[in-house]
Formats: structure tokens, sequence, C-alpha cells
């Protein structure tokens, strides 16, 4: 991409949007295969994972249902508080059903292992995770992720639908935030 178009408080482009379309297919296609008896409910998580769940549930060729909660651990700034609340509940009943968390990016893991075992006390028939984004050096616990679009540095980063301070969700690529921009 070239310089010109990036936001001037990115640093660089980490992933631009071809190779996050190309790897949403790729998944879309894997999901849809494992699940071809009996698809899942995609449960986003609010509000970082509007991209990935709009565009991922595009390329699932099955008759998905989609929900949504919104549970938060960090405030706005760069770390997790540890504390978690849930600001947005399922509508959906999920018992006896296979469930697919749809994440934006795990970094310490903290809040999805949270996640992981509130859906699980909710009776379904499996709980598993698709995230776009894993920063394996950030984990402060170990997840069992299915589905893994990329790997990435333990860096801030931000745009499609990665934020800082509810900022920068719209960048139609991941990109490293300038520490200037918060202080790191």
């Amino acid at each position: 991409m070239p310089e010109t178009h990036l936001h001037p408080d990115v640093d660089h482009v980490l992933l631009d949007a071809q190779q996050i379309a190309d790897k949403l297919h790729e998944l879309g296609q894997q999901i849809a295969a494992d699940y071809a008896d009996e698809p899942p409910i995609l449960v986003g998580v609010l509000k970082g994972a509007v991209m990935v769940m709009a565009d991922l549930s595009r390329e699932i060729d099955l008759a998905t249902e989609m929900d949504w909660m919104a549970v938060s651990s960090y405030g706005s700034g760069t770390k997790s508080s540890g504390v978690v609340r849930i600001l947005k509940d399922l509508g959906a009943d999920i018992s006896d059903r296979h469930v697919l968390i749809v994440e934006d990016i795990i970094d310490s893991g903290l809040t999805l292992k949270w996640l992981l075992s509130n859906l699980r006390s909710r009776g379904p028939k499996s709980v598993e995770v698709c995230t776009l984004l894993r920063k394996p050096d950030a984990a402060r616990v170990e997840i069992d992720v299915r589905y893994v679009g990329f790997d990435i540095p333990n860096e801030f980063v931000i745009g499609y639908g990665l934020d800082y301070a509810e900022r920068y969700r719209n960048l139609p690529y991941v990109g490293v935030l300038k520490p200037s921009v918060y202080g790191g």
C-alpha cells in the first residue's frame, strides 16, 4: 500500500485489505466444510469483530445465524484491565447448538477465556473460536483456537475493526499504530 494512503497515525501496514479478504475466504470455506451437517450460530464480539463477522459470514456457504455479545476488559488504553463485564448479552438461546465465537484479535486471552467459560455454561453442543488475529507473544493463558487467520507480533494494531480510544476501526487494513499516539 503506498505511503500516501496511510493514515498519518499508522506506522506501517501489517495486513492489507486483499490479504484479509483472502484469509477470510479460506476460513469461510473451512468453516462451511466443518459444519456442513449442522451450521453454527456465529457469535460476534462487539465492537471489534463487526468487520470480521460481516466479511467472514459472507464467505460461509451455509445458512448460519448471527448474534452479538459485547464484553469489556479494556478502558481507553492499550492494556487489559483484567475485569470482564457483559455490556450486551446474546439474544438467542445457544443450548444444544454449535457456537462459533468470531473475534477480531486475541491478545492476552483473558477475556476470551472468560467468555468461553460463560458460553459453555449455557449448554451448547460445542463452542469454538475463529479469530482474524492472534498475538502468541502476548498470551497470558492458553486458549484452543480452532480457526486463526494470522499470528502477528505483539504490536499495537488498529484498523479493520480494531481501535484505539474508539478511533481507526474504519481503516481497510490492519496497521501498527505509532507509539507516539498512545504514549508507548
